[in-house]
């Protein structure tokens, strides 16, 4: 039975392995990486920014020449948040002017374990399993000019297509088959990364002091997790009973709140 990638203890026992972390590298952006060091909450020095920014895993490469970030989130899906951990990374390297002109390529990784809540600027919903942000330079005719080569990634399990490309797939299914069905998870053990992941997250190979800490952290994740909904759902309600006062349809409320139809008639004879 596999340990919930969800869940902050499994999810750093995961990746913060270095061949995983390898593997990961490799199947992602196709270069390879080898991790030196590798951090867990890795905060840089204030003077860098006001804002205390933290990195669930960070690691370096042995040449000095390649950092990977990683990032696990659950329902805050602020992607501006993200680019500013990305960008402060990068920030970091220009603290000396060795570091500067050192030639160092920084790649951040957004693990999604719910679905994404931001939208596009025009409203649409995002429903994509891979989303990507390349730093670098393009000439008037779109091609690349490779000066930069910095990387931002998000991947998101509950979007899987059957065009999703199979090295992405792999980690994607690793991360819903964990959370959704991790006593059967069809997962391809042919890739060597996941399937180191599976016999670490494989509650067989967990101490006593690490189950213990994932079901204490599960138990608060689910807390957090269900104060959150009900939040929302009052929310809900809230907007819902003010747009029956303006007149608006009980199908147009449930467009824009998730409400259903029964929940909003309950609502509208409540206030008869």
């Amino acid at each position: 039975m596999l340990g919930n990638l969800d869940n902050d203890v499994i999810f750093k026992k995961a990746f913060t392995d270095k061949f995983v972390l390898q593997c990961l590298v490799k199947d992602l952006f196709g270069v390879t990486f080898i991790p030196d060091k590798v951090e867990t909450e890795k905060r840089f020095p204030m003077k860098i920014s006001y804002i205390d920014f933290k990195y669930d895993i960070f690691a370096q490469s042995k040449d000095k020449r390649v950092i990977v970030e990683i990032q696990k989130v659950d329902y805050d899906y602020n992607f501006d948040r993200f680019l500013l951990y990305h960008n402060m990374a990068i920030a970091e390297l220009q603290r000396s002017s060795k570091e500067y002109k050192a030639t160092k390529v920084v790649y951040t990784i957004v693990v999604c374990t719910g679905k994404y809540v931001a939208k596009e600027r025009n409203g649409n919903a995002i429903e994509k399993d891979v989303l990507f942000h390349h730093s670098n330079l393009f000439d008037m005719y779109g091609k690349e000019v490779d000066v930069f080569g910095h990387k931002l990634i998000f991947l998101n399990h509950h979007y899987i297509k059957a065009a999703t490309p199979e090295a992405y797939k792999d980690w994607l299914n690793l991360v819903k088959e964990s959370i959704k069905n991790p006593e059967n998870p069809a997962i391809n053990l042919k890739n060597h990364g996941v399937k180191k992941v599976s016999e670490l997250i494989d509650f067989e190979h967990l101490t006593p002091k690490e189950r213990t800490e994932s079901k204490n952290r599960h138990a608060a994740e689910s807390a957090k997790i269900a104060y959150k909904e009900a939040a929302q759902k009052e929310r809900d309600v809230e907007i819902a009973t003010n747009a029956l006062l303006e007149g608006a349809s009980d199908a147009f409320i449930s467009k824009i709140t998730g409400l259903t139809v029964s929940e909003i008639q309950a609502l509208r004879n409540a206030q008869l």
